[in-house]
């Protein structure tokens, strides 16, 4: 009976082993990836390096004017306009309260600091003189008859400083520092230059409400000082000088680059008006025949054409001011490092209204081509001629040697006049007739 058990044991020990799958001979893993030292598999989730705490590229770039700069209606296009003249208004924020009503007669004070000068000033009133900085500069100076008021406006601009009230406490505050809110003209493209020469001289943190069209800005004395300046020499100017452009990368279908000299008979002798040579590249003064349209349609005979960038920049007369081809670029390219700087005059050369240009083409590795340009109204700019490998940075590269940068630039006029002015109405041929007297 034992043996028969025993055997019926190994008997069934032996069905169920025959019953299991074969084993594989050796050692069993799961398959993982290591990727930088960073064990990954199916239940992994991304890891990445921590940050430091700065402001993402996208919101660093985010500016609510793009839209107006970066965008030209060329089938809506003004080469002459006329806008009525707006002052533009500047005033300082926290000022406080009034000051009392008192009166300063036959005040002195020589080789003493604003607070010193103060202080003195306001001896047997229950005004006291607060200041969080040192303010070393020394004044000196004479009052013989103002108000308080008056008396403390000469001192605090004698000093290069700034003041606010506050009539519950009784306390002067003095700061080096102030704020301003500007009300601009109307006309974007006004305040667009308005702009630009305030970033040109190197002014910062420019608050601008596009909806009431006003802007904040806050600084030091030499601040007010060169604002004022920019506001009083934009005011002086009678004529704006706008251009609308667009860029190209143009990449040729044949080995072979775009032959220019095509367009004289595609478009005609009479329209190619001007050839300018720089250190690199040509430009081109045409005539209103070539547009942004017709240029294109003359560049897909041979090339295939895309838009990197386009946009409008706007100069008071005789000033200068520059075009970021990256901050209205399309498309991430090579070559949205341009920097595209222009110089306008609209004047009045050897009895011919002309526009008077000079073009420079740059990069961050510096100056890559300028041009000087005398053209009519209505003329266009057509930049030719610069290899798309300028603005290659590695050695080597899978761009065509023969694809090109080419800008299409197209220049108008924005002229200033008194708001009752009966040039204000003009339009067609009696603008025209206007802005050449």
């Amino acid at each position: 009976m034992k043996k028969s058990f025993l055997l019926f044991a190994l008997c069934s020990l032996l069905f169920v082993a025959a019953c299991q799958p074969p084993r594989p001979r050796g050692p069993v893993f799961d398959t993982v990836q290591v990727i930088e030292n960073i064990v990954v598999d199916e239940r992994s989730v991304p890891i990445f390096p921590k940050k430091a705490a700065l402001t993402t590229d996208t919101a660093q770039r985010f500016a609510l004017d793009l839209p107006k700069r970066c965008t030209v209606d060329w089938d809506n296009q003004s080469i002459l306009s006329v806008l009525p003249e707006t002052p533009v208004e500047i005033v300082r924020l926290n000022t406080g309260d009034p000051l009392p009503g008192f009166d300063v007669e036959n005040y002195s004070f020589t080789k003493k600091t604003v607070p010193e000068t103060l202080k003195k000033l306001l001896q047997g009133t229950k005004i006291r003189v607060v200041t969080d900085e040192n303010m070393p500069g020394l004044i000196s100076g004479e009052i013989k008859a103002a108000s308080l008021s008056d008396a403390i406006d000469l001192i605090a601009r004698m000093g290069k400083v700034y003041y606010s009230y506050n009539d519950s406490t009784k306390e002067l505050k003095l700061t080096s520092r102030g704020k301003w809110l500007m009300k601009m003209p109307k006309d974007q493209y006004v305040i667009m230059a308005l702009l630009d020469a305030m970033r040109g001289a190197g002014l910062r943190n420019l608050l601008t409400n596009w909806q009431d069209k006003t802007m904040a800005f806050e600084g030091d004395y030499q601040t007010e000082k060169e604002v004022r300046r920019i506001v009083s020499e934009l005011g002086a100017k009678k004529h704006l000088v706008a251009w609308d452009m667009d860029v190209y990368r143009v990449y040729p279908r044949t080995q072979n680059p775009i032959v220019w000299m095509n367009m004289l008979p595609a478009f005609g002798e009479k329209n190619v008006r001007m050839s300018i040579p720089g250190v690199v590249g040509r430009l081109l003064v045409v005539s209103p025949e070539i547009n942004t349209k017709t240029l294109q349609g003359f560049l897909a005979q041979q090339s295939n054409v895309v838009l990197i960038s386009q946009g409008t920049f706007v100069i008071p007369n005789n000033w200068q001011t520059r075009f970021d081809i990256g901050q209205c670029s399309r498309e991430e390219r090579l070559e949205t490092d341009l920097i595209i700087g222009a110089t306008g005059k609209y004047g009045k050369y050897a009895d011919m209204m002309k526009v008077d240009a000079k073009i420079a083409l740059r990069t961050s590795n510096g100056e890559l081509t300028t041009f000087n340009v005398p053209s009519s109204l209505g003329d266009n700019y057509v930049i030719v001629g610069i290899p798309t490998h300028s603005f290659v940075t590695t050695p080597e590269t899978l761009i065509s040697p023969f694809a090109e940068l080419v800008i299409f630039m197209s220049p108008r006029v924005i002229s200033i006049v008194e708001p009752d002015s009966p040039s204000a109405e003009l339009a067609g041929d009696a603008l025209r007739k206007y802005l050449e007297d």
